[in-house]
């Protein structure tokens, strides 16, 4: 099959466009063929060799999280997905690489894909709309009533988490750039503050949540605007001693977390505070769940461009430059190949 392998860590590394044999099934997983493929940040920070402290795949390496396609066939033990069936998924961590023409995918971290989208817009939600309930579901519990201030309203993460904290029922904030101020009221921000003209800090107060996928300094100003008892959920780190057991690190990396988060967390508990770090996981069930507000049009999804299988290096560095509105997709194969 096609794909894009990574040979070499670093910012100028390039994908390689080569021929690699067909991925092994196990008997848990089922065989996508891949229509279309999300690109996200993450993909250009494990390219980069970001997160290889908590990453540390050996190379070389497909890239690639989101995937949404046609299964080919199906492992033994998967009884939830047949062959056919549209699904879309993320792909496990050590387990990626939808930029490919197939890929091996757990059966419990694919749904069916929302039927009132195409494979492009299916294959833009997983990563964040993963993040988003894992983040303001499961971490905050959200609910009516409440306050959240969610950074990068126009991101891909920050569309997608807008809309939902707007279902929870909660008053959402958010940022973005002056010409996508009118753009993300509409998705359903009550308060958009136009970062090239204000600080945040300065007009946030007694927040219940604020969703952080920001720099070191935002993470900061952050606190300052939590209420106490108040949760501060970051997606962009510092990794905090209960990920470390989480993900069962070895001692001296978790020790690592504990030195790279020491500052936030003191400063939180010193404002009686929550902070945790939160990287979220593959997750057949709450893709359904998501698929179904997909579908009931309560979320839409928000896509900024397609580029084709070719340009995969194209939509890479286009993500890397920052200034997409919502997600980037890559197309694999069309419906009627």
């Amino acid at each position: 099959m096609k794909a894009f392998m990574l040979k070499q860590y670093g910012k100028k590394s390039r994908l390689d466009f080569t021929d690699v044999p067909e991925p092994r099934l196990s008997d848990d997983e089922v065989m996508v063929k891949v229509h279309a493929a999300g690109v996200n940040v993450l993909d250009a920070k494990i390219k980069n060799g970001e997160f290889k402290l908590i990453l540390p795949y050996p190379l070389p390496l497909i890239l690639g999280h989101d995937v949404a396609g046609v299964v080919v066939s199906v492992g033994p033990k998967v009884h939830n997905v047949k062959v056919g069936d549209e699904v879309y998924a993320r792909a496990d961590d050590f387990r990626i690489g939808t930029f490919a023409e197939f890929i091996a995918i757990k059966a419990s971290s694919v749904a069916i894909k929302p039927t009132t989208v195409n494979m492009q817009a299916a294959a833009s939600i997983p990563l964040v709309g993963l993040t988003a309930w894992q983040a303001l579901v499961e971490k905050a519990n959200l609910g009516p009533g409440q306050k959240v201030f969610i950074q990068a309203g126009s991101g891909g993460v920050g569309t997608f988490a807008i809309q939902l904290a707007k279902h929870l029922g909660t008053y959402v904030a958010t940022t973005t750039s002056t010409e996508n101020v009118a753009w993300v009221k509409k998705l359903g921000a009550d308060l958009v503050i136009d970062y090239k003209q204000d600080d945040f800090e300065n007009i946030l107060r007694d927040y219940d949540v604020v969703l952080n996928s920001q720099d070191s300094k935002t993470l900061s100003k952050s606190l300052n605007v939590l209420k106490p008892g108040g949760k501060l959920i970051s997606i962009s780190g510092p990794p905090d001693p209960a990920f470390g057991e989480e993900i069962k690190a070895p001692w001296l990396i978790k020790q690592v977390m504990r030195l790279l988060s020491a500052s936030t967390r003191k400063k939180a508990k010193h404002r009686q505070i929550s902070y945790s770090f939160l990287f979220m996981k593959a997750n057949g069930k709450q893709l359904e769940k998501i698929a179904a507000l997909i579908d009931s049009e309560v979320i839409s999804p928000v896509i900024d461009r397609v580029f084709p299988f070719e340009a995969t290096p194209e939509a890479m560095a286009y993500v890397e430059n920052g200034r997409s509105k919502g997600k980037v997709v890559i197309n694999v194969h069309s419906a009627n190949e």
